[in-house]
């Protein structure tokens, strides 16, 4: 019984994953790491081991012990990649197989000699050189090094070149001179200056900065073409391709950080919960990621709750701090910890990383709460629109509007309704406007909600506890204007979103308000303006189609009301109802009834036809 339950949490956790890259960590039942494995798109890799019987009995075994899974995500298919490396090498799965060797990825060294040398390599020196990658594309470094070659020729002999060896004057020029690859610094024909120079270059090149190398080749194969060296211009192109795809460094393996423990923080304003993620660097690679999650009290801060966090993971994990990397300083004091807060470069990025950890937590909880406590997810996102919105109780009852029309001809406006956040479509509505002549959408907003809401009151219905009406301040002072004629306004609260940037716009106030774009209150109140666009759409389509069969069909004898609406809701449009064939016609109205429409309509398009042609006879 417990092992069906825990396979139920297991599919469970699957069902939740993102569809971002990242890694994935399986573990067997003694909570052992079994299996490491790189995505692109972490949701439909790992429900790929599950969803099928593989043909690699390996693989199956693998299947068959896996107890729980855990998972990062990064940024990048290639941090993966870097991800999945430097795990497999802490861990050692048993059942990774290709990378439990010491084999890395290759990195482009830059050395710290008088003259550098600059080439490929998989060993680490701890000599003052300057390591750039890791490559996951052995193909890429190779292009960006002989394309560096190209730009700026470099020694590439392991001669010692010391200011000794350079006064002696025991060099000798090698054919890499002469085929103008080196610039002959085994002789001093460049100095140590001009050739740093071109050294420093080269490394803003490999921080990424590939501007200068993009314009050379594109110069370079537009001289080709021009020269209709067609084959070597391919080549440049090809490499142009390969430079496009080109990351001079992961943010999830970095030479220039060490060794050193990461907190990443996610906090919504108006929910209580805080989330807390822990990674742990090293030798610049992470091996260990942990999130957890905290109630924060009245009192307590996102800085209390990073104290907690460090205390917890210090006690359950036994980590000893040295230096941490923090969005902000804990509350409690640490002497003997250093706290980086930075704002830019590799530890930026992987604080940024961490922080996308401890968000998809969130996420992944709220999925949870939806599908085994939805009342308790709706009561959440209630909270959060009252407090969002400066609402005085719980808008259970939600009404949106939206006027459509094109050119001031068949204005409608929709109204949709949302019921405990989610649509009731049973009680949306659809309005054509009746006193407003012309594009006007103030005066269309002003007659609808003065409608609506008058009908509401006059039939005792509940009013809701807000409206939101699609637009900007103009449509909003519109609607409040409406309200104060028909004595609502205070009773209840009503906005405006305009559409270019999600601003919520409050009556009286002409500076919006910027919801968080990972709000669960933004998002209902763009769904509710969807919906209004949606259902405002495809009411004002109908009646225009309606209109043409109309125009269409009044002169035809026999044809009344009822039928036009057969017609429009088959057809959809006059131009298809004409291109019908009469059988067609038969089929929905019967015989007697397509003939008159198939005549009539027929006749009127050759009557056209015949204006047309008189009309441009009389123009000769």
């Amino acid at each position: 019984m417990a092992r069906h339950h825990k396979s139920e949490a297991l599919r469970e956790k699957i069902s939740f994953l993102p569809d971002t890259p990242g890694v994935y960590i399986y573990y067997d039942a003694a909570g052992t790491v079994i299996y490491v494995g790189k995505a692109k798109n972490l949701k439909r890799r790992v429900s790929s081991y599950f969803n099928r019987t593989h043909d690699v009995l390996r693989t199956n075994l693998l299947v068959r012990n896996i107890a729980d899974m855990r998972y990062i995500v990064v940024p990048t298919e290639q941090d993966a990649l870097n991800l999945e490396n430097s795990m497999i090498k802490e861990y050692k799965p048993r059942y990774n197989v290709l990378l439990k060797d010491d084999k890395s990825y290759p990195w482009i060294v830059v050395t710290n000699e008088l003259y550098p040398r600059v080439f490929l390599t998989r060993q680490h020196i701890r000599d003052g050189s300057k390591y750039y990658g890791p490559y996951t594309n052995t193909a890429v470094a190779r292009t960006v090094l002989e394309l560096i070659r190209e730009l700026y020729p470099l020694r590439t002999c392991r001669l010692p070149i010391t200011p000794d060896y350079l006064r002696k004057g025991s060099g000798r020029l090698c054919l890499q001179y002469h085929i103008k690859r080196c610039p002959g610094c085994c002789t001093g024909l460049i100095s140590p200056e001009d050739y740093r120079r071109r050294i420093d270059h080269i490394k803003q090149i490999l921080r990424g900065e590939t501007g200068e190398l993009m314009s050379y080749l594109r110069d370079e194969m537009a001289r080709l073409a021009g020269e209709l060296k067609f084959e070597e211009a391919q080549q440049l192109k090809e490499q142009y391709r390969l430079l496009e795809n080109y990351r001079s460094k992961s943010v999830i393996v970095s030479q220039t950080i060490g060794d050193v423990d990461v907190f990443g923080i996610d906090e919504v304003e108006g929910d209580a919960d805080i989330y807390v993620n822990y990674m742990h660097v090293r030798h610049g690679a992470v091996v260990r990621s942990v999130t957890l999650r905290y109630k924060r009290g009245l009192d307590e801060t996102s800085a209390d709750m990073l104290g907690y966090a460090m205390a917890e993971i210090a006690g359950t994990l036994a980590v000893s701090y040295d230096e941490v990397i923090v969005s902000q300083l804990p509350s409690v004091e640490m002497p003997d910890v250093t706290f980086t807060v930075p704002r830019r470069g590799d530890k930026a990025k992987l604080l940024e990383v961490s922080q996308r950890n401890a968000r998809q937590n969130r996420i992944d909880d709220l999925k949870h709460m939806a599908k085994h406590n939805p009342e308790q997810r709706t009561e959440k996102i209630l909270e959060r629109i009252k407090s969002d919105f400066r609402l005085s109780e719980l808008p259970r009852h939600i009404e949106c509007f939206d006027n459509s029309n094109i050119q001031g001809t068949n204005p409608v406006a929709s109204c949709v309704v949302f019921r405990n956040a989610r649509p009731s479509k049973r009680d949306y509505r659809h309005f054509n406007i009746k006193t407003v002549v012309g594009p006007d959408d103030f005066a269309s907003m002003r007659e609808v909600i003065t409608r609506r809401y008058t009908r509401l009151m006059e039939e005792g219905e509940e009013l809701p506890q807000l409206i939101v009406v699609d637009g900007g301040k103009g449509q909003l002072s519109a609607a409040v204007e409406a309200l104060d004629a028909i004595g609502l306004r205070g009773t209840i609260a009503v906005v405006g979103i305009a559409k270019r940037l999600e601003e919520i716009y409050f009556p009286g106030d002409s500076v919006p308000l910027y919801i968080d774009k990972n709000s669960e209150s933004l998002r209902v109140v763009q769904h509710l303006r969807d919906e209004a666009h949606r259902f405002g759409i495809t009411h004002h389509r109908n009646r225009r189609s309606k209109s043409a069969i109309d125009s269409q069909l009044d002169d035809i004898k026999g044809v009344g009301e009822k039928t036009k609406t057969t017609l429009l809701q088959h057809f959809k449009s006059v131009r298809r109802l004409t291109a019908a064939g009469e059988d067609e016609i038969a089929a929905i109205v019967g015989k007697a009834r397509a003939r008159l429409i198939f005549e009539g309509l027929h006749n009127k398009t050759q009557q056209s036809d015949n204006e047309d042609s008189n009309t441009t006879g009389n123009k000769g």
